[in-house]
């Protein structure tokens, strides 16, 4: 049995868990949390309309310099708070965290703090 496989499974089985509770509305959509090794991201989500409204990732290029490694807190703390302020100018104020397949804690706990000091409600 490969060991990849097994992981895989139990990371979709904690997604789909998370996900069955988590919906996202046009008052209040879903803000989705990719976590990788070396990179960090998240999404806002309406899925009545399955669109994304406001979306940041270490990746990005404008953002690159500003964030650096996307692989510790620091980066996630950055990323928070702007996003944050992209969805607040997008008109958005209240969320529902989907933390998909990771625990809270860490740079998922970080990110989500940061974002609530500059003015995100979940």
């Amino acid at each position: 049995m490969d060991i990849r496989r097994v992981v895989d499974g139990q990371r979709e089985r904690r997604a789909f868990r998370v996900r069955k509770r988590v919906r996202g509305t046009t008052e209040r959509p879903r803000l989705c949390v990719y976590r990788s090794l070396q990179n960090f991201g998240c999404q806002v989500i309406d899925d009545t309309t399955g669109r994304t409204i406001v979306s940041v990732t270490s990746r990005d290029k404008d953002l690159r310099s500003e964030v650096g490694y996307g692989g510790n807190c620091e980066a996630a703390k950055k990323l928070g708070k702007i996003l944050a302020e992209r969805a607040i100018k997008a008109g958005i104020k209240q969320v529902a965290m989907d933390r998909g397949s990771c625990k809270y804690h860490g740079r998922v706990a970080a990110f989500a703090d940061a974002a609530r000091e500059a003015g995100l409600e979940f």
